[in-house]
Formats: C-alpha cells, structure tokens, sequence
C-alpha cells in the first residue's frame, strides 16, 4: 500500500490538547492507527495527554524538544525516538528556533 502524504492536506492546529503555539500535519487514519507527519513550530508544544488506547510512536527527523512522559523528561533531537505506551501520559515541547519535525506513528491496541 502506498500513502502519498504530498496528496493529503496539511493542517495547521493552534494549541494542539492545550498545548502553545502551533502544528502543521498531514494525517493518514485506518482502524489500525494513524500515520502522521508533523511539525511543531518553534516556541511550540502539545499539551499533556493520556493515550488510553495506543502506542504512540515519535521519531524525531529535526529540530531539538522535550517529552515528559509520566514524569520522566527525554531530550529530543534529531534521530530519536520517543515512545508513549498505551496507558501513558505524554507532552512534547519544542526547545528551538526551528520546526521540531515528527514522525508519529499511532499504533492502536
């Protein structure tokens, strides 16, 4: 299966889960989970969330952030990967002055 992300509008998210700042992405959906270029501007962040049902899966291609996931703080960079496990609370922040930019991988479970 190919998924053209170039034929998928790029949405723009002020404030994503009470977060600051602003996302752009561009999201592929089935009922297995969710694929999900994104960056998160700088002076950004999406706010402290819960994923009750899914793994979540951020790769970092970009940029420099932080993620506190159940209270532990991970430095983000470029070659990273951050993992919020189903059950598990996470944020992600942007700590520099250009995009922090993602690969989020939903795996629902």
């Amino acid at each position: 299966m190919l998924i053209d992300f170039n034929t998928i509008k790029e949405i723009k998210t002020p404030g994503m889960n009470g977060g600051t700042g602003e996302m752009s992405a561009r999201m592929y959906m089935s009922d297995a989970g969710k694929i999900i270029p994104c960056r998160i501007h700088a002076g950004g962040s999406i706010g402290m969330h819960r994923h009750e049902t899914s793994d979540d899966i951020n790769y970092i291609i970009s940029g420099n952030g932080k993620a506190i996931c159940d209270g532990k703080e991970e430095n983000l960079s470029a070659g990273t990967c951050h993992v919020c496990k189903k059950g598990s609370a996470h944020s992600i922040f942007n700590t520099g002055d250009e995009d922090l930019v993602m690969l989020t991988v939903v795996v629902e479970r």
